[in-house]
């Protein structure tokens, strides 16, 4: 949408480094109406769970076996946006709307927090503690979760 907008830019042609650059230097605001908006939430929750295949650490997932269910709701909580599934077995992490597996974890939070935090530029420890993220199922799988990755780091 970005480029058939006429900016220039498509999500999917950026490198995970200058994406994680655009997030680190966009206000809460901008990233916010980006979670809101009914397009564009969707086009850059994809890109992320795309990209998150590309950045599981294989070593340390090559004997997990597990499902996350995402939700995602608004920024006070309520009503629920969208919903992801990431699986990781035998080293290889899959990521869609639905892969119709029970997940073993859900993990509910807003999608503005969640870009944060995939893109590392929010600690995902400090959201489990101040109550920004949710969980039902496997509480600890759900706080390990970041660790079967390398996130990227904002410059």
């Amino acid at each position: 949408m970005l480029d058939s907008a006429g900016s220039g830019i498509e999500l999917g042609g950026l490198s995970t480094p200058t994406l994680v650059s655009v997030v680190s230097r966009a206000s809460k605001e901008q990233i916010n109406a980006i979670a809101e908006h009914d397009v564009l939430r969707p086009v850059f929750l994809d890109e992320i769970f795309r990209r998150m295949a590309d950045q599981v650490i294989e070593e340390k997932a090559r004997n997990a076996s597990f499902v996350i269910g995402w939700r995602f709701t608004d920024g006070d909580g309520d009503g629920g946006f969208d919903r992801f599934q990431t699986v990781v077995e035998d080293g290889v992490c899959v990521s869609s709307a639905d892969l119709g597996r029970e997940p073993d974890a859900t993990v509910t939070l807003s999608a503005a927090d969640f870009i944060r935090m995939a893109t590392g530029c929010a600690a995902p420890t400090a959201m489990f503690v101040t109550g920004k993220v949710r969980v039902k199922g496997d509480y600890a799988l759900a706080v390990r979760f970041s660790s079967y990755f390398d996130i990227p780091k904002p410059e």
